[in-house]
């Protein structure tokens, strides 16, 4: 999207324009460094269209009100200048100022001096740096991700990134973060065994998520996957899939997400939305935030969201309240503090588990509508998070981040739900009843200085930095098990129980929790070898506790790791300034708490990742391409020792002898691929085996990752006198997956949506959104056979209403 053809945008008088091919045009001898001299060749034309090549050729984030440019021109600019030079030259004899705020530059009409108005001069300093922030730049495509510490271009990140953008959010009405992971190009999300949700890639779950930049264990329950989140305090979601240990010590093989917080805006913009939908779902949405002083050093943000929702399932139901606050100060040009505050409390009737099979999966072929609790089921989650981080610019090569959080979060839930295989006169299941509470808090620390230098002849950036999180819960949850259940019969009328009654009845009570603390410190080296060749090493050393207290046995067992050391190391090969070629090794290990039969517990699981492909930034970054070739092998997991027999409490003790293999292809196309039409589209093929094991050997290894797996989103404006209309459409398509028991396929499927957005004024959009267009009955991918089936949403609408009110 060109500057001149965008019009006022009904979430803010601002424009932003983060569009840029490369960091600042390098082709030139120290051109590449902030400030330095480039050559510019921007002819004369709409002042509007002079000052987007500008931002494109020096990569700077430029803030503008339509209005003030509206109808003046610029003249030629060419020739070796500085940023700061080609700027001021544009903007002479227009009655126009540039001043920075944080990392933007904003033009602002300039003070008179005298009888004329003078523009003073700006120093463009660090603006080479990409900002990676989505929201307003309405774009399925990232300029740059945080996630690898600091704003860097996807294309110099030798590993598979993802960002799911505010305007795929937006435009896909994604409120929840299981449905944006579900998409989002090679990851998949799934309900867990309790109300929250596993997330996985590349066939190995995720159960560390970064806020901020920030990793907490987030799926660390006595019971299950508990965790949840709400996504409409954020402003992006970040995926790296691949070995992420460098960065954040234990973790997935699969990779890692970042959940990246909205923050407080350089102008005054309030949003109010309000939501109508299939089932009686009903929210509003205020959404407000600008500068709280009048120099604009101090900003705020406010998110207040309310959502009450029925289920297609009957009984079901939720109401969640959603507060969020943020503050921005400048202390000084060149230090930002940031501090922010959320809040979730969701109530409702849940369900969990979904609906028992018969014998081999089949579907027993009841209403999805069915619920299998009880009138008494219930659930209360609570969460609050503090966030808190300064950034510092020592100078326009030098940097450093602090960064912390604490989040505490209650869980609890008292539900019926069935399990058990059907016999064909709907017999065979049981009632299960669940008593659950779990209270937990996480605190993260993450604190790096980066910089920039001249060595050995060598263009170099190093990356220094510690992080700390720690992690205490404590959980308890009572369960019975009652047999004579039938599917075609259900009792939604049975006793309410208390932990006293399932107990009386045989039932069993634990009571437990977790202590995990982790520390770590890392650093990573870049060194331009040759002009388009660049190398990356790093390593980190990491320090792992994880305490688990058994207190209805009175009994502890820890695990812990010392010293240990992840490398990493990567290749990016510049091809073109747009295309890059790139391999990558990266390392990761996971503690195990399994003991042998001498009573030693086994070493950590280590696995290595092996990655190779192609990433492109064309269209002057408006479009993101990528192709990888992966693998990743795992070993030392714990499997059974056969030979001990019995020997560790009446089960079978453990061997480190297990290998696991995880191998395929990931493709990606996001942003602008035409005028007014943007696309993501992302495709996976992914198997994973099983190399060394004494019972799966050479079964698939994940049973809820699909072999292929589609994501696509398309969003098209109309140009001309229809330009007030948008519509997008989207596919969502996986293959088989298999049952908890690896021993029946899980039948694929294809969904489609469909939106249709119209801006009737300025200030106010109507949007309509249809989920599972052809109305696809099938179940979701997961723990089936051991929880039966969840079914898919059915076919839905949801009616959104947005009022943007001038300021």
């Amino acid at each position: 999207m060109s500057f001149s053809t965008m019009r006022p945008a009904p979430l803010a008088l601002a424009v932003a324009l983060a569009f840029a091919s490369g960091p600042l045009l390098a082709q030139g001898s120290g051109a590449g460094l902030p400030g330095a001299a480039a050559t510019f060749n921007i002819s004369a034309q709409p002042l509007s269209q002079a000052l987007n090549d500008w931002a494109l050729q020096t990569g700077a984030q430029l803030i503008v009100q339509p209005a003030l440019v509206s109808g003046k021109r610029a003249p030629a600019v060419s020739g070796s200048l500085t940023p700061n030079q080609a700027l001021d030259r544009l903007l002479s004899g227009s009655g126009l100022m540039a001043t920075r705020e944080g990392n933007a530059i904003v033009i602002k009409a300039a003070p008179p001096t005298g009888d004329a108005a003078t523009l003073p001069s700006v120093t463009v300093t660090a603006l080479a740096e990409r900002s990676a922030t989505t929201e307003g730049t309405d774009s399925l495509a990232a300029r740059a991700v945080s996630i690898n510490k600091g704003d860097q271009a996807i294309k110099d990140i030798p590993q598979s990134i993802s960002v799911l953008t505010r305007k795929q959010m937006d435009e896909r009405g994604i409120v929840d973060l299981k449905d944006a992971i579900n998409d989002t190009t090679g990851t998949v999300g799934i309900s867990g065994v309790g109300q929250g949700m596993v997330l996985s890639a590349r066939g190995f779950q995720i159960d560390a998520w970064q806020y901020d930049g920030v990793a907490i264990p987030r799926n660390h329950y006595t019971l299950g996957n508990w965790g949840t989140e709400d996504m409409v305090f954020y402003d992006r979601l970040e995926v790296l899939r691949g070995a992420s240990a460098l960065l954040q010590g234990t973790g997935s093989p699969g990779g890692a997400v970042n959940l990246v917080r909205k923050r407080g805006q350089s102008e005054k913009t309030v949003a109010l939305t309000a939501r109508a939908g299939s089932w009686d779902r009903y929210g509003m949405q205020l959404d407000a935030g600008g500068p709280l002083n009048k120099e604009g050093t101090l900003r705020g943000r406010v998110v207040l969201d309310e959502a009450r929702s029925n289920s297609f399932v009957d009984y079901a139901n939720d109401r969640t309240r959603s507060l969020y606050g943020a503050l921005d100060y400048d202390i000084s040009p060149d230090t930002t503090l940031g501090v922010g505050i959320s809040h979730l409390d969701s109530k409702g009737r849940p369900f969990i588990l979904g609906v028992p099979l018969y014998a081999g999966g089949s579907d027993v072929g009841l209403p999805r509508s069915t619920f299998t609790g009880s009138w008494w089921n219930r659930s209360n989650v609570e969460q609050t998070t503090i966030y808190a981080d300064i950034n510092h610019r020592f100078n326009e090569d030098w940097k450093l981040k602090v960064s912390a959080m604490r989040m505490t979060e209650k869980n609890s839930s008292k539900h019926q739900r069935m399990s058990g295989e059907v016999a064909p006169d709907g017999s065979g299941p049981s009632y299960d009843d669940w008593i659950t509470d779990f209270d937990s808090s996480k605190v993260g620390l993450d604190a790096y200085v980066n910089g920039r230098f001249e060595a050995f002849g060598l263009r170099n950036e190093i990356t220094v930095g510690a992080n700390y999180s720690k992690y205490r819960s404590r959980d308890m949850y009572a369960r019975t098990f009652t047999d004579g259940a039938n599917i075609f019969d259900i009792d939604h009328h049975r006793p309410e129980p208390t932990v006293e009654s399932l107990l009386a009845a045989g039932g069993r009570q634990s009571r437990s929790g977790y202590d995990v603390q982790q520390k770590g410190v890392y650093g990573s080296w870049r060194a331009r070898l040759t002009d388009p060749l660049t190398a990356i090493l790093g390593a980190r050393a990491s320090w792992y506790n994880n305490t688990f207290s058994d207190y209805r046995l009175g009994s502890q067992t820890t695990e812990s790791t010392s010293g240990e050391i992840t490398p990493y190391a990567g290749l990016v090969y510049a091809l073109t300034p747009q295309w890059s070629v790139y391999g990558s090794y990266t390392s990761v290990f996971e503690p195990q708490s399994s003991r042998t039969v001498a009573g030693d517990v086994l070493p950590p699981a280590i696995g290595k990742n092996y990655e190779i492909g192609i990433k492109g930034e064309l269209l002057d970054g408006r479009l993101n391409t990528s192709l990888a070739i992966f693998r990743y092998d795992h070993k030392n997991r714990a499997v059974n020792d056969l030979a001990s027999g019995f020997a560790c409490d009446g089960w079978y003790c453990s061997t480190p002898s297990g290998k696991v293999r995880s191998q395929g292809v990931d493709a990606e196309v996001s942003g602008e691929v035409l005028r007014n039409l943007q696309v993501m589209v992302g495709y996976t093929y992914n198997t994973t085996r099983f190399l060394s094991d004494p019972t799966n050997q050479g079964k698939v290894f994940s049973t809820w990752t699909p072999k292929h797996l589609l994501r696509a989103w398309v969003s098209y404006r109309f140009p001309g006198e229809w330009s007030r209309l948008t519509v997008g459409a989207g596919v969502n398509a996986q293959s088989h997956t298999l049952d908890y028991n690896r021993s029946f396929n899980v039948a694929g499927f294809a969904t489609a949506s469909l939106r249709v957005g119209y801006q009737f004024t300025p200030e106010l959009n109507l949007a309509l959104n249809v989920n599972n267009v052809f109305d696809r009955r099938y179940l979701q991918p997961g723990f089936i056979g051991y929880t039966g089936g969840t079914y898919g949403d059915p076919r839905n609408f949801m009616l959104t209403l947005k009022y943007t009110p001038k300021l």
